[in-house]
């Protein structure tokens, strides 16, 4: 094994600098990175960009959540993120007397700053390479399942030890499969306060039609602020608690960009899956993407058309709307460039080199072999698994029954504990019978319909029992939901107020029809040999995807070889660019004002121009956010690699000052996750000068401006 680590170790080092356009690069690692960065057109330095010893450009960048990033842009802990990151805590915030989701909101004092509970603000304090440490006592006779316990374990030691004595949180992560192992040393923010987010025909300007299209015409924006103890250390919400002072916050840049402009993109990408083999992408991309699709259209025509019909219905369903369709669209994107690209093709042909390579070297030679045999086990499993996932737990019905059919098991022989859950599950039901009436119609429909799909597909064979034909099948699933007591308020109550823990069988299989049903499905769908046999084959895939990596990386040692995104700070780079999508089509790079006015249409909520925004834009009032042309820009696009969680990730030229937020990718290039190409894969990034423009000419917000550094 110490000779395995040992080569390992000396390709990483040896791997040429960075391509521009693809790859999502270590900020520890940079330095490797900073000639070609320079030479793309860079103008400062990796120590610049990550210092351990010196405030640096990274102690700007937090991990909003856990599923964002966002970039301190004042040295009073403000700082931005997308409108579509802090949508949640913008929606939860409000009411339908004061829609700050619909109107805006902007705090114009501290003390009208909203607390958001539960949101975090992570920044890093530094990482290290663990990697020998984490795979002590592991040699090539170590068993998968051994390996995995010996390195928990070894991880669990080490960051206890990482952060005795500190307020810090430490997080160890696999890179190259596990071939290499990081650790982040990360400093967690919880008291985080709403201070500005614009109204949706801003922020959310296109909506659902334009996520992931270019041109794009999106305010996505909003704003927070970090509070700390008066230790200037983490605290949880407190009055008296004051504004963090961050090591490094962004200086932004009123230069704007053009075509050909160094640009890089500093954020936390959630997953990418570069190396997999055909098997996965075949899999993923031909196979289950269908399947999620086709099961979202359903439930996005019932929620959409009954935001449609009245504003609270609008507030109700808009975070989960949105939340559907996000990937809903993704997918569809990714598929087609897969088969327009020949991805599965393509992977098929850099395998086939690969074993020309690997029949001369016996650690590697079945290793091709062995994925495909290890995937044709696990791919009906997988598929079934994305049937249960996008159709049984399709509608708020089935995710009830699940609570109450998880409460049973959970608590099976105890009292005390079931009460405890019982009294959840009855709070539960107050918000949830609030608006019944309104909601019922739409979760039924999702509900037949889903499980209609799934029948038809023959993943349901369940429903076959007391429906022989279609129209049997969803009178069934229609009357199962009609009589179950999840529906019934009444008799829910008093089933959970009386329920006893010894009845817990009982329960399982003749208290409720929704209950019984998803029973049926999950234990179909779920068994123990089914998730065994998963399991066994998922460790299998991953031991021989580690070896796969390491041997490509011995085939070609003069090659570039990222890391996949794992939700790890990460540097991108690239340059403003557009692109041709089809024959005879050229994007431009920009997108401006003139471009919402064009897309108004007062009849279409998504399309809806807020009558202040007009105004501005009929008077040509925009203050110093112009360009040159005398145009208000609005978006823009760069080749550089993104993925989710980047959303939301500074964007900065090359003296590294800000000038964008990242917000999305374009449509024809969403298969980037699995397959990178230059000529189509652009990120989509919220111009900072419409951003400003919207806080301070729009909103009037010109305090929170005045607290940024604005380079002009």
């Amino acid at each position: 094994m110490k000779k395995i680590l040992s080569t390992f170790a000396m390709i990483v080092l040896l791997l040429p600098a960075a391509m521009a356009d693809e790859g999502m690069w270590i900020p520890m690692l940079l330095g490797r990175n900073q000639a070609a960065m320079q030479k793309a057109g860079m103008r400062i330095t990796a120590k610049d960009i990550y210092d351990i010893n010196n405030a640096c450009l990274k102690d700007a960048v937090i991990l909003f959540n856990q599923g964002c990033t966002g970039e301190f842009v004042s040295d009073q802990g403000l700082f931005l993120t997308n409108h579509h990151c802090g949508y949640y805590y913008i929606t939860s915030n409000s009411t339908v007397e004061h829609d700050y989701l619909t109107h805006g909101f902007w705090a114009m004092s501290r003390e009208q700053e909203i607390p958001c509970k539960g949101l975090t603000a992570t920044r890093l304090v530094r990482m290290e390479d663990v990697t020998n440490r984490v795979l002590s006592g592991i040699d090539d006779k170590t068993s998968e399942e051994e390996r995995e316990r010996i390195v928990k374990q070894n991880i669990a030691i080490l960051t206890t030890e990482a952060v005795a004595g500190t307020h810090y949180k430490a997080i160890i992560k696999p890179f190259y499969y596990g071939n290499q192992y990081f650790m982040y040393i990360n400093e967690v923010f919880t008291d985080v306060r709403l201070v500005g987010a614009p109204p949706s025909n801003i922020g959310k300007f296109g909506g659902d039609t334009d996520n992931w299209m270019w041109p794009r015409h999106t305010g996505d924006f909003s704003m927070f602020r970090v509070y700390v103890g008066k230790d200037g250390k983490p605290a949880p919400y407190n009055k008296n608690n004051v504004a963090y002072k961050p090591l490094k916050h962004l200086d932004i840049s009123l230069k704007g960009v053009d075509e050909g402009d160094f640009t890089f993109v500093f954020g936390y990408p959630g997953t990418t899956q570069r190396y997999v083999t055909h098997h996965q992408m075949e899999l993923q991309a031909l196979e289950e993407n269908p399947i999620r699709i086709a099961l979202r259209d359903i439930r996005l025509h019932h929620y959409n058309n009954a935001m449609n019909q009245s504003p609270a219905q609008r507030l109700k369903y808009a975070s989960k709307v949105a939340s559907i369709a996000n990937g809903w669209k993704k997918w569809q994107g990714e598929t087609l460039g897969i088969q327009r690209l020949q991805g599965v093709n393509q992977k098929k042909a850099q395998e086939a080199t690969f074993q020309a390579w690997a029949d001369k070297r016996p650690e590697y030679k079945n290793v091709l072999r062995d994925i495909g045999r290890a995937y044709d086990r696990i791919r009906p499993i997988e598929l079934e698994w994305t049937y249960f996932n996008e159709a049984v737990m399709a509608s708020d019905f089935m995710n009830r029954a699940y609570k109450l059919w998880s409460m049973v098991q959970q608590t099976s022989n105890n009292d005390s504990l079931a009460r405890i859950e019982c009294n959840k599950l009855l709070e539960a039901n107050e918000k949830y019978f609030a608006d019944f009436e309104l909601h019922s119609p739409v979760d039924r429909a999702i509900f037949v319909e889903t499980f209609l799909y799934m029948w038809r597909a023959g993943y349901a064979p369940y429903l076959d029992k007391k429906g022989k034909d279609e129209a049997g099948v969803q009178k069934m699933l229609e009357n199962i939901y009609d009589k179950s007591m999840l529906n019934n308020r009444a008799k829910y109550d008093k089933f959970l107020k009386n329920y006893k823990a010894k009845d817990w069988q009982k329960v399982l299989h003749n208290a409720d029809p929704a209950v019984d049903l998803f029973s049926v499905a999950y234990s179909l769908a779920y068994t123990r040999d089914k998730e065994t046999d998963y399991d066994v084959n998922k460790r299998e895939i991953n031991r021989l995807m580690r070896t796969y990596v390491r041997g490509m990386m011995q085939q070609y040692p003069d090659s570039n070889f990222f890391p996949d995104a794992n939700l790890t700070l990460r540097v991108a780079y690239g340059h403003v660019e557009g692109f041709r999508p089809k024959d005879a089509v050229y994007y431009t790079p920009y997108s401006t004002l003139q471009g919402i006015i064009e897309k108004e249409n007062p009849d279409i909520y998504d399309y809806v121009v807020e009558p202040k925004l007009k105004q501005l834009y009929q008077t040509k009032d925009y203050g110093r956010y112009a360009n040159l042309r005398g145009e208000m820009p609005v978006a823009f696009i760069a080749t550089n690699h993104t993925t989710g969680g980047n959303s939301g990730s500074p964007v900065l030229n090359a003296d590294g000052q800000l000038i964008g937020i990242n917000f999305d990718r374009c449509w024809e290039g969403t298969m980037s996750d699995l397959l990178f190409d230059p000529d189509y894969c652009r990120n989509i990034s919220l111009d900072i000068r419409y951003c400003l423009f919207i806080i301070d000419k729009f909103a009037g917000a010109t305090h929170l401006v005045n607290e940024m550094t604005i380079v002009q």
